[in-house]
């Protein structure tokens, strides 16, 4: 399980639009590392619509943001189409990334267990290390609670 303070696993996926995004790449930049369960759904929706709508704001922090759930780069050609999403969304479509940062878990639905991700987000500072982490996260007010975790930084 990682924590505050630590380096971040670095990663390389693909993106939507035939992509390819890395940490490694990133160096330098703040990164804003959001997993989500499932492209056009509606909390997913809401959430990847509210960091949307925040990107010039983040933008401005020098902040990048990711999305990354185990959808195909397919899926979320469509989902970034459909929403006018502004930021790209990496297809984690083996696991290694979700594993790597410990959201890959069992949930408990209506009494019914599965595997899925935990809506997570990782905010990741120019030299790697995790500065503030989001678990278990209630969409609402979340995109605005990591803008003021970036400003803080």
């Amino acid at each position: 399980m990682i924590e505050e303070g630590a380096k971040a696993p670095d990663f390389t996926m693909p993106t939507d639009g035939g992509g390819e995004v890395s940490l490694a790449a990133l160096a330098g930049k703040t990164v804003v590392l959001y997993f989500y369960p499932r492209d056009d759904t509606p909390g997913c929706t809401k959430e990847a619509c509210a960091f949307r709508d925040l990107h010039p704001a983040l933008e401005k922090l020098d902040a990048v943001v990711i999305g990354v759930s185990k959808d195909s780069v397919a899926a979320h050609d469509r989902f970034k189409a459909k929403y006018g999403l502004n930021f790209p969304l990496a297809a984690d479509t083996d696991g290694a990334v979700c594993d790597a940062y410990g959201v890959w878990v069992e949930k408990n639905m209506y009494g019914r267990k599965s595997m899925g991700i935990e809506r997570s987000t990782f905010l990741i500072d120019g030299t790697g290390t995790v500065r503030k982490i989001w678990r278990k996260v209630k969409v609402d007010g979340h995109a605005e609670a990591v803008k003021a975790a970036i400003d803080a930084l």
